[in-house]
């Protein structure tokens, strides 16, 4: 499996930061949509959009795309599809998804037909009944949307703003990946300084920081994919050391934060030495 087709999902209106990131990561084959990007890459790729993608909620593997207006048709499309290519006879593999102006609106219908598609044609490939799903598990997610049907597995876990530098959070956080988003277009430089008056839990100073030094957000946490048989294991070393080799460790960068809540300066600053 030498290109894999890829999605990252990310928050309306960042489309386009998130798309010249992934060029900038060495993407090529990088398509915008409402709401997500489309991406071609390889197993190195797909770990370095995991890794190092400040913009995207979560990366996908775009399993197949087909119409269904009929549960039948749903079955009969996700049943065609090369789950073996990705799923192990004891893999586990939950299935989620959401669906919109579309005639297939019973989100825990389509959950079932998925599923049971999916079951019968691992079957046929592995020749068993039943699958006892005790190994890794896979995520298969749905969208479906004017009854246009996109399959995927999730590759990341939990999203990718979980950057595994924060543990607890004020009780309105910023959502990191927005926080990265007003960043970029703020135009941070390794020489900026940077003044935050309503800090908060400083999740733009941190962000700020990550960005005017090159470190990858994902540095510091797992992903799911690194269980999947699939993915030999030296792809996540190469991505991580590639990633650790683009750090800038004497920069200039200054930033301040203030904020009228003690404990939110508090929590604050149990990061900035993260």
């Amino acid at each position: 499996m030498e290109q894999i087709n890829l999605i990252a999902p990310c928050l309306f209106g960042t489309e386009s930061i998130a798309a010249d990131e992934f060029r900038r990561m060495g993407f090529t084959d990088v398509v915008t949509e409402n709401g997500r990007v489309k991406l071609v890459g390889d197993f190195n790729m797909l770990a370095r959009a995991n890794i190092c993608s400040r913009f995207a909620e979560r990366i996908l593997i775009n399993v197949g795309e087909f119409y269904a207006a009929t549960f039948t048709e749903l079955f009969d499309g996700v049943k065609a599809l090369n789950w073996e290519d990705y799923i192990g006879k004891d893999d586990a593999f939950p299935v989620n998804g959401w669906s919109i102006d579309s005639q297939l609106h019973s989100i825990p219908d389509c959950q079932s037909i998925i599923k049971k598609a999916i079951v019968e044609r691992l079957k046929l490939k592995y020749s068993v009944s039943r699958f006892a799903e005790t190994g890794p598990e896979y995520k298969i997610r749905f969208s479906i949307h004017k009854n246009n049907v996109t399959m995927m597995i999730d590759t990341s876990g939990e999203g990718l703003h979980k950057r595994g530098y924060r543990r607890n959070s004020n009780a309105a956080p910023l959502k990191e990946t927005l926080a990265a988003s007003m960043c970029d277009l703020a135009r941070i430089y390794p020489d900026t300084q940077l003044f935050d008056p309503f800090c908060g839990s400083g999740t733009l100073l941190i962000e700020a920081a990550l960005m005017a030094t090159k470190n990858a957000p994902g540095l510091r946490r797992f992903f799911a994919a690194e269980r999947f048989g699939f993915i030999p294991e030296n792809v996540w070393r190469e991505e991580r050391t590639r990633a650790q080799d683009l750090i800038l460790h004497n920069v200039d960068f200054r930033a301040q934060g203030f904020d009228i809540d003690k404990n939110a300066v508090e929590l604050t600053l149990s990061l900035i030495h993260i």
